[in-house]
């Protein structure tokens, strides 16, 4: 997938756990686990606004994008 969630660094440098995170945040320690693994299809404003505020940073540090592995693609013209 080509976006990327990266709360496992932030949770390294603030030295939080998971579990303090999912509770100040106010999910559940599982479904903050799908989120942090990657397997989440979507998330909602509120959650990542509540991300961002437990772990003081924006929302850029906890999510990035990737280019696929197809390097012949250009972006937005389909496929070649």
């Amino acid at each position: 997938m080509p976006i990327v969630v990266d709360i496992d660094v932030m949770l390294a440098r603030r030295k939080m756990s998971v579990g303090e995170l999912a509770e100040r945040v106010g999910i559940t320690p599982a479904n903050l686990a799908v989120l942090k693994n990657g397997r989440a299809k979507a998330v909602r404003f509120a959650t990542l606004a509540a991300l961002c505020e437990a772990l003081d940073c924006q929302p850029g540090d906890l999510l990035r994008w990737e280019a696929a592995d197809a390097p012949d693609r250009v972006p937005g013209r389909g496929s070649p």
